[in-house]
């Protein structure tokens, strides 16, 4: 069976590539195959993580055993078929590229094809250029800090109350004033 796997970046809007391979390949020959698409170093540290409902990470499949806690399970891209972990079209994976700051490519299972075979991944679809591999940390860190002060400033009254249509007038203060408690009750 072949795997077609469609990425996005969510860095860069017209970036997409298209990774072809048989479903009995390995993570590791995918991630090779997705570095070559986009010219990144095959000698990084990368990570595959399966998606449960949306995009929230699952499955850590690692290119490198980390030396994690000996309660959690490893899973190794040269290790892991892809057809034991994925099955089905739709299916979502996040490839981590950079690990110092959290960059991913987004990827899903577009089509399988049953009955075939392809004896090396190919990249079938090459849009866009791919965000740059390396990003200056002084540059993320002023990114990062522009986004929390634009939401630290966004109004948190209009938010919070749901509409600035907000009228203090509309309430009757004299009826809290004639409120009696029983204690008895």
């Amino acid at each position: 069976m072949i795997y077609k796997f469609r990425l996005v970046s969510d860095e860069v809007d017209n970036f997409k590539r298209e990774i072809s391979i048989d479903a009995d390949d390995t993570f590791l020959s995918l991630r090779n195959a997705i570095c070559e698409s986009v010219g990144y170093d095959k000698g990084r540290m990368n990570s595959f993580f399966i998606c449960e409902d949306g995009w929230e990470k699952g499955k850590e499949i690692t290119l490198e055993d980390m030396g994690t806690d000996a309660s959690d399970d490893v899973y190794l891209m040269d290790e892991c078929v892809l057809s034991d972990f994925l099955e089905d079209e739709g299916q979502r994976l996040i490839f981590v590229f950079d690990y110092l700051t959290e960059r991913s490519f987004f990827m899903e299972l577009k089509t399988t094809e049953p009955g075939k075979s392809l004896k090396d991944p190919v990249c079938t679809l090459a849009m866009g250029t791919p965000p740059p591999e390396d990003i200056d940390l002084n540059d993320f860190e002023a990114k990062i800090d522009a986004k929390a002060a634009a939401a630290a400033s966004a109004d948190i009254d209009e938010d919070f109350y749901g509409s600035d249509e907000y009228n203090p007038d509309e309430f009757d203060a004299e009826g809290f004033d004639e409120m009696t408690f029983d204690e008895n009750m």
